[in-house]
This record gives C-alpha cells, structure tokens and sequence, in this order.
C-alpha cells in the first residue's frame, strides 16, 4: 500500500499532525496505523473525560517552565505553535476551549469526545486512512521511499511520522535504537507519593491550598494543593515534584523521605511567634480546638496529637518541648515514602527519543531525511494542567507542517 505519507500511532499528536498535512496538501494520501483497536485513547480518559487541552499560560518563557526536560529546546517549538495557537485552531473548527481558575483548559462541552470528533474529522474526514489493530515491525529507507513492515501487511511512503507514543521500559525502544536512534531510558513521571504507616493516612480527603513538600536531603521542593490519601500524598505540589525529581527518585527506588511545611510562606520563626501569640491572646482554649490559619481541624488535631499534646492541653500549659515539637511538625513534617502510585489514569513517562535525534524546529530525524518524531516519543514531558497534550498539539503540528512541504517540493512517486 502506498502513501505520500504515513503515520504511526493514532494518538493525539499523530491525528493533529494528519489534520496539518491534510490542510496544506488537500489531496495527499495519508495513513494512520494504530496497534490498538481504538484511537486517541488519551484523548478520551484525559481530565476525567473531559481532556485538559492545553493551560491558560500564554508567556513562552513561563510555559516552557513547566517541562521538567526540554525546557531550553521548546521555546524553539512554542514560538511557532503554542498554546494561544491550539485554542485558536480548535475554535476554527467549532470547538469553544474554556479556560478554569487553575489555567487548565477544556472544551466547553465538558467532554473529550468534542476533541476526539474534531481530530478525526479534520483527518478521517478530510481522507486520511485509519489501520487499527497495526503494529509497526520494522522500516527501510531505499531511494527515497519508506518502506514499512507491520502486522497487517506492508506499507510505502515519501515521509514518515512515529507518534507511537512512550513506553515504560527501555525495552520498548529496540525498535529504535537498532536504527542507530539515541534513547534516554524512561522512568515514571507524575506520580504520588506512598506513605504506609503515617499518622496523617487516615485523613483522606483532607487538603492544604499551599503546602510546600521537599525531598528531604535535595534540592527538590514545590509548593502549591497538597491533597491527603488513604496511601500518602497527592495534589499538584506532590505531582510537580515527581515530575521534575524523577530520575532522582528512581534511583532511589522510590524510598525516601518528605518533609511537608503545611503553609508554603510561613516559615518555623513565623509559626513560633504564631503560637507565642495564641497564648497570650488565648491561654485558656484547647490548642487541639483551635488551628493556626484556618488549617483544617481534623488534620490539625492529629498534628497536635503527633507532638504529644494531651486533648484538654489549654495554651497557657503548653511546655517549651510541647511548642518546639509543634513547630516542628507544622513547618516539616517528616514522612516516610516507600513506592510511588499513578496519577488517575495519566500514566506519563521520562524519557524517550533524545532531542539531539531531531531539528527542534520541523521535528525531522537528523539520521534520516523524511522521517518525523512527535509526543510522548520523544524526551519531552509536562507537568499536570494540559502541558503534555500542548506539546503533542505543537510538535505534531511542526511534524505535519515538514511532511506538507516535503510533499510540495516534488512529484509524488506514486
């Protein structure tokens, strides 16, 4: 079967890609292989169904620092096509993005299947051929043609595009480093924290609006949501912080230990004088009655109850050990993680094709004329908040943009 193009992995950067060429060259013939029986699967699970497109942050010196790897190389991509550009791009064709308090981006119907129907249909639609249940096997290049073996027969192409997607194991990658293609193993991204055995794991549910969580003995730390769990840590601080310290906690094998400061901007000096305060203003209350800066109560009384402070303990009779203990553990509560658990269904992975393989900006193999990488293939990975479909979206449109203009430059040879 021949092609002027062909793309491998039905997942979001690869159909954008196809809706790209499909755009500037009306009549190409493009196809996409999928191993699996159902495309942008992503797509679908992504934000609990309703897909987190892309986040409100518009600054390409501000977004690019929200990948913990490729910062530098992405302002080159971000230039061309960036956040501003994808909402733009879906609203031409129907689709009203919404913007929420936290900068993450929806479609306005709350639903996934709006992004999925208009992928397929500025695809599909336009004439780009799907083949599900097709695996790619191996390629060859032989006088300018790509010659692609899968499980569901042989395919030809002028150029070629591998959006397969991440893989978990560096053995997911032979394919590609038998070519010769530099990789750098993958480790987990996005992850949360387990804590077996803490004190605070019976108050699942319970959340801070700006805690501060560092991997003790590192510089690793991020502020922001801290959501308790019936295993440990979540929220955005602890997703960030798994993100940009995954290699480190890796090789630790995911045992180690974090220390939590409940209010990112209070420091122990401002929390001791916090507590002088409430004894003279308030000697005669219940310490475990009464939080500090509205923290929850529940999770409060057990802070209290970790330092030894009796339930009836009133302010005026708390020791010096007592409020040194308090202080402590308000402003670095040490937990012991021992494993890690995946963020919802947003399995995200480190690593992948290096960016050194590629030209930045077309997104083209440097070993191979007319072979493309985009999305989660490549060494590129975001934060949680619509950075990792952004730069799906903005690679495979550079992708798409390359193949289109390799396709102009001469006849086709079929």
């Amino acid at each position: 079967m021949t092609y002027d193009s062909v793309i491998v992995g039905g997942g979001a950067s690869g159909y954008f890609a196809a809706a790209q060429i499909l755009e500037q060259q009306p009549d190409a013939k493009v196809a996409i292989l999928e191993k699996q029986q159902k495309v942008l699967a992503k797509v679908k699970v992504s934000g609990g169904g309703r897909c987190n497109v892309t986040n409100a942050c518009r600054e390409i010196s501000q977004l690019i620092k929200n990948y913990p790897r490729g910062e530098k190389p992405l302002r080159k991509v971000f230039s061309q096509f960036s956040t501003g550009d994808t909402v733009r791009w879906f609203e031409d064709r129907g689709v009203r993005i919404k913007s929420e308090p936290d900068q993450r981006m929806f479609p306005a119907s709350n639903s996934s299947q709006t992004i999925i129907d208009c992928l397929r249909r500025e695809s599909e639609g336009k004439g780009a051929q799907l083949f599900t249940g097709t695996q790619l096997l191996n390629f060859e290049q032989s006088e300018g043609v790509y010659k692609l073996s899968t499980t569901n027969g042989d395919f030809s192409a002028k150029t070629v595009l591998l959006a397969a997607g991440g893989g978990s194991k560096i053995a997911a990658y032979d394919w590609l480093q038998k070519k010769g293609i530099a990789v750098e193993s993958p480790v987990p991204s996005l992850f949360t924290f387990n804590t077996p055995g803490s004190f605070l794991n019976r108050l699942m549910g319970l959340s801070m609006p700006d805690a501060l969580v560092k991997i003790a003995g590192t510089k690793f730390e991020f502020s922001g949501p801290l959501l308790l769990t019936h295993w440990g840590l979540s929220g955005p601080a602890v997703l960030k912080l798994s993100a940009y310290a995954a290699r480190h906690l890796s090789e630790l094998n995911y045992q180690h230990k974090v220390l939590v400061r409940w209010w990112s901007d209070k420091g122990e000096e401002e929390i001791r004088q916090a507590i002088a305060g409430r004894i003279v203003s308030n000697p005669k209350k219940v310490v475990a009655s009464h939080p500090l800066w509205n923290m929850p109560k529940r999770l409060w009384e057990a802070l209290v109850a970790e330092a030894n402070i009796e339930e009836n303990r009133i302010w005026v009779e708390l020791g010096k050990k007592h409020k040194n203990k308090l202080v402590d553990l308000l402003s670095r509560t040490e937990l012991e993680v021992k494993g890690k658990t995946t963020f919802k269904e947003e399995f995200v992975t480190c690593g992948g094709v290096k960016l050194s393989e590629i030209d930045i900006k077309t997104m083209e193999s440097n070993q191979f004329p007319n072979l493309f990488f985009s999305g989660e293939l490549l060494n590129v990975d975001g934060i949680t908040g619509g950075f990792n479909f952004q730069f799906a979206w903005s690679s495979g449109y550079l992708a798409g943009k390359a193949m289109a203009e390799k396709l102009a430059e001469k006849d086709r040879f079929y």
